[in-house]
């Protein structure tokens, strides 16, 4: 068992050593300042040492209070930070995702009221990337991500397919009767050198030499596209909104697999409430959309075997 904490005497402390004032450390917790005095000098006596030199106009800390001073403020801010996720006799979990940006936008902000509905003690906090994340330095619980499923230290559960296709304008889209007539054309791309080559080789075209601007984010290439910059080469199920509202056209039938995507995790982080609630509802999301026909692709869910993470 723990020995007795002191914690009035510790919460007096601290307090005292971050406003290096007995006076001010007094109207934090709402007491006097004799008792503030107090209990400082008697976890003072309790350790057998000087926390604070008392001035006459406040408090210098001592080299043994700077020692004790971060431990207890840490601590604090985690216990408050709990208490906090208390609300309504419930305990809010919170789930830290991160997504790529094309996924966040086209696929998991119009279902993002349906997760909180179903889970509404879950505090989700939504991050995105450009597919280049490190789980554990950014404090990620998951990452959903585009690619073969195969990252380091990660294990991947395959939530879709995610074919590209060519997405332009509709006024862009007139002009293109054929693949052959992109040779005209400005070609936006992706960090991918090879997407259009890939997609050239599926629509019976020699590759041709690609130098139009290069995006990091399908959603920032398909947004450049809408503004007339060119023509993109993007997964398409990402921007049905924008295909319907007719603000792009997808002018071919021709598409080119070129990943999917993934929701990842670190093999060493246990499993939380939280994220085992997130994992089953975008999973229970996915096959829904399989059945309706609403997503594209092969839809099951797998793991990747071992000896490819």
């Amino acid at each position: 068992m723990r020995p007795y904490l002191p914690l009035n005497a510790l919460r007096a402390f601290e307090s005292s050593a971050r406003h290096l004032s007995f006076t001010r450390a007094a109207l934090e917790l709402n007491v006097t300042q004799a008792a503030v005095s107090q209990q400082v000098r008697m976890l003072e006596e309790r350790l057998g040492a000087t926390l604070f030199k008392r001035l006459p106009r406040g408090l210098a800390i001592t080299d043994e209070g700077l020692a004790l001073r971060p431990v207890l403020s840490d601590a604090f801010d985690r216990i408050e930070a709990v208490l906090r996720q208390f609300e309504g006799g419930h305990f809010h979990e919170v789930l830290t995702v991160g997504a790529v940006g094309t996924f966040a936008v086209g696929w998991l902000m119009p279902r993002l009221k349906a997760f909180h509905d179903a889970h509404p003690f879950v505090e989700l906090r939504l991050q995105t990337n450009n597919n280049l994340v490190d789980l554990s330095a950014e404090g990620l619980d998951f990452a959903i991500r585009f690619g073969d499923g195969t990252w380091p230290g990660s294990r991947a559960q395959k939530l879709f397919d995610a074919p590209l296709s060519v997405l332009c304008t509709p006024e862009i889209a007139q002009r293109l009767q054929t693949p052959a007539d992109l040779a005209s054309e400005k070609l936006l791309r992706s960090y991918r050198a090879d997407d259009w080559a890939n997609w050239f080789a599926a629509a019976g075209l020699a590759p041709r030499p690609v130098r139009g601007p290069v995006f990091d984010s399908s959603r920032l290439m398909v947004e450049a596209a809408m503004q007339g910059a060119g023509v993109a080469l993007a997964p398409a199920s990402m921007f049905e909104r924008d295909l319907s509202m007719g603000r792009l056209a997808r002018p071919f039938d021709i598409d080119v697999h070129a990943g999917s995507y993934w929701l990842t995790w670190q093999k060493a982080k246990p499993a939380t409430p939280a994220m085992r609630a997130f994992s089953q509802w975008i999973t229970k999301e996915v096959d829904e959309g399989a059945a309706s026909g609403d997503a594209p692709g092969e839809l099951g869910v797998r793991t990747t075997p071992a000896s490819a993470e």
